[in-house]
């Protein structure tokens, strides 16, 4: 009979930075006397995808997380993760905001050659004299 060992979440992220740091994967499956280093990619593999938050700690999961870790495993397409969805929302934002930067930038810059138009203009103050600018062509 094989004895199966659980190991805590934060245990886990421990191992996982391990690994990311560039630690060899089968001494780190000996140093926690493991069978085979077939888990610690299996842990890797969950904190790329979902973050900390798909390293399950010790105990039975919830159905929801139980069906959405086992989608991404089998290759199918994710479910969205929430966090993902904020980092694309505020690159969208901080797009955004560039762009009213941009805007109020043209807007300030036309608002001032328009007044520098005005004061260039010949004033109308005559009977049959238009009030516009001299000719360019001179």
């Amino acid at each position: 009979m094989s004895k199966h060992r659980v190991f805590s979440r934060a245990f886990k992220l421990g191992i996982v930075d391990r690994m990311l740091a560039g630690e060899k994967v089968g001494a780190l499956a000996r140093e926690l006397k493991l069978s085979s280093s077939k888990e610690l990619y299996i842990w890797r593999k969950r904190f790329l995808t979902g973050g900390p938050a798909a390293l399950r700690g010790p105990g039975r999961p919830c159905k929801a997380e139980a069906t959405g870790l086992a989608a991404s495993e089998s290759g199918a397409k994710a479910p969205d993760r929430p966090a993902a969805e904020l980092a694309k929302a505020q690159r969208r934002i901080a797009e955004l905001e560039r762009k009213i930067g941009q805007q109020q930038f043209d807007l300030d810059f036309f608002r001032e050659a328009l007044q520098r138009v005005k004061g260039a203009r010949r004033p109308s103050a005559g009977l049959g004299v238009t009030g516009s600018m001299r000719s360019s062509k001179r």
